[in-house]
């Protein structure tokens, strides 16, 4: 089935409101793509002004982080319905750098992406392997248990409405980018894992993004794959390549 492409920036701990701002004045008519769904990943503190920044455009608003409580004595964190009325529609679950460097497990993962849904958030779930798993040749087994184990009791309606990002952690901000045939592979198993555990329909609904140093030399070559809709982009998302990202 034909699949709408989504580009996704995620931009990390980068930008300050001001430069957020001036951001999406650049990246404004760059990004105009009427068949492809383009989302910026922000930072908490830019949300309310990119939401403003991003009125009457193609752009749609993404988060990066959430804890799965609606409120409380969370010190630091925000909400799934702050998110949302804020005027958010995406949201990062899984993350490598949330796993390694903040120790978010995948029972925690699994608890956000049913807490993104009960919000009315949509997920872009990520997923992916260290070099040594790589390495090693276990890397498919390993991307296998992330998505069954984040993927636990959530329904296939929801998981047809998510997006999977795989991201090859030694592809991420190293410059290094898999072969768009070692990117296929993945995101092609990653849809049989989706079949496997809900059917055929679902797994063919679901868009996969590649996100380990997608650029504007290497995109097309990446989403013309079957099993590759779209990608998070990391560094390239800060600089007018994006668009060329979005329009490849």
């Amino acid at each position: 089935m034909a699949r709408r492409r989504i580009i996704a920036g995620n931009w990390k701990m980068n930008m300050t409101p001001s430069q957020a701002v001036e951001l999406c004045a650049t990246l404004k008519d760059l990004v105009k793509n009427d068949a492809v769904d383009v989302v910026y990943c922000v930072p908490a503190i830019d949300i309310v002004p990119v939401a403003e920044a991003i009125k009457g455009t193609n752009v749609k608003l993404g988060a990066e982080n959430f804890y799965i409580e609606d409120k409380g004595a969370f010190t630091g964190e925000i909400s799934a319905p702050m998110l949302k009325e804020a005027g958010v529609e995406y949201i990062i679950i899984g993350h490598s750098e949330r796993r390694d460097i903040f120790g978010e497990n995948d029972i925690l993962i699994n608890a956000k992406v049913k807490k993104a849904f009960a919000a009315g958030l949509k997920p872009i779930l990520c997923c992916g392997e260290s070099l040594a798993l790589r390495k090693a040749g276990t890397y498919k087994e390993w991307i296998a248990r992330q998505i069954k184990w984040d993927l636990t009791d959530v329904t296939a309606d929801q998981v047809k409405e998510l997006v999977i990002a795989y991201e090859p952690i030694w592809a991420i901000g190293t410059g290094e980018t898999a072969t768009a045939d070692q990117a296929q592979e993945v995101c092609k198993m990653i849809r049989e894992v989706i079949a496997e555990m809900y059917d055929a329909a679902t797994a063919d609904a679901v868009r996969i993004q590649y996100g380990g140093s997608m650029n504007a030399g290497n995109a097309a070559e990446l989403l013309a794959k079957d099993d590759i809709d779209g990608g998070l982009i990391g560094g390239a998302a800060l600089k007018p390549d994006f668009g060329q990202i979005v329009n490849a």
